[in-house]
C-alpha cells in the first residue's frame, strides 16, 4: 500500500522542519570569573553576579565549528566551588548551563532573505548566518535579468530580487576559524523551494 501525502500536509511538514530544525539545545562546562570587588560578603547577590557574566562571555564567543552560533542561556544548572585566583583575588567558578544554538546542516531546508543579487547567483542571510550563496546554476530555470537592480526571473514571472525570502536547502557549509563564523552553499533543487510568497 502506498501512502500519499497532500500538497497541504507536505507544506505544513516543511514548514514545522523549517521551525525546528536548526535550532539545537545544548548543555555546557564553562569557567566563570568574578573580580574580587563584585562579590557579596553575605553571597547574596553570587548567583546573579554569576549569571550576568556568563551571558556577557556566552555573547561574546559568536559560535563554534560544533556546537554553531550561540544565541542564548536558558538555564544554569550548577554552579561549583570556586577557586580564588593567586595574582588576582578573583574567583573562578566552574559551571553548567543549558543554552539555544543555531547550526545549518547538509540536507536541511531552511527560509533565508536576500541581500546582495550578481550575475552569477545571490547571497542570502538566515537568523545569524550572514554568507549564504545561492549559485545561479542551482537556480533551475530562473535566469539572470541586468538592469540598474538586476534580478533573476523564471517563465512563471516568478521574481529572486532583493529582500526577497527564499526557502532554500543547504547542499554545504564550512566553518571559517578566524571569522568565527560559517558559510553556506545551498540550491532551489527541489520541491517547494524558492520564493515564498
Amino acid at each position: 500500500m502506498e501512502l500519499r501525502i497532500s500538497d497541504h500536509v507536505k507544506r505544513a511538514l516543511l514548514g514545522l522542519f523549517i521551525t525546528i530544525g536548526m535550532f539545537l539545545k545544548v548543555q555546557m562546562p564553562w569557567n566563570v570569573i568574578i573580580p574580587a570587588d563584585s562579590l557579596d560578603a553575605k553571597g547574596l547577590m553570587l548567583k546573579k553576579a554569576i549569571v550576568i557574566r556568563l551571558m556577557d562571555e556566552f555573547a561574546c564567543k559568536k559560535a563554534t565549528k560544533d556546537l554553531g552560533y550561540f544565541m542564548a542561556v536558558t538555564t544554569l544548572e550548577s554552579i561549583g566551588e570556586g577557586r580564588v585566583r593567586q595574582n588576582s583575588g578573583d574567583v573562578l567558578f566552574p559551571v553548567v548551563f543549558s543554552g539555544i544554538t543555531f547550526k545549518m546542516y547538509r540536507g536541511e531546508i531552511l527560509q533565508g532573505v536576500v541581500h546582495k543579487i550578481l550575475k552569477h547567483g545571490v547571497f542570502l542571510r538566515c537568523g545569524p548566518v550572514q554568507n549564504i550563496y545561492l549559485s545561479h546554476i542551482k537556480m533551475p530555470d530562473y535566469q539572470y535579468v541586468p538592469g540598474e537592480n538586476g534580478i533573476f526571473m523564471n517563465d512563471k514571472h516568478s521574481k529572486i530580487d532583493k529582500d526577497v525570502i527564499v526557502r532554500f536547502i543547504v547542499i554545504g557549509t564550512k566553518w571559517m576559524e578566524a571569522e568565527r563564523e560559517f558559510q553556506a552553499l545551498v540550491s532551489l533543487e527541489g520541491d517547494y523551494l524558492g520564493p515564498v510568497s
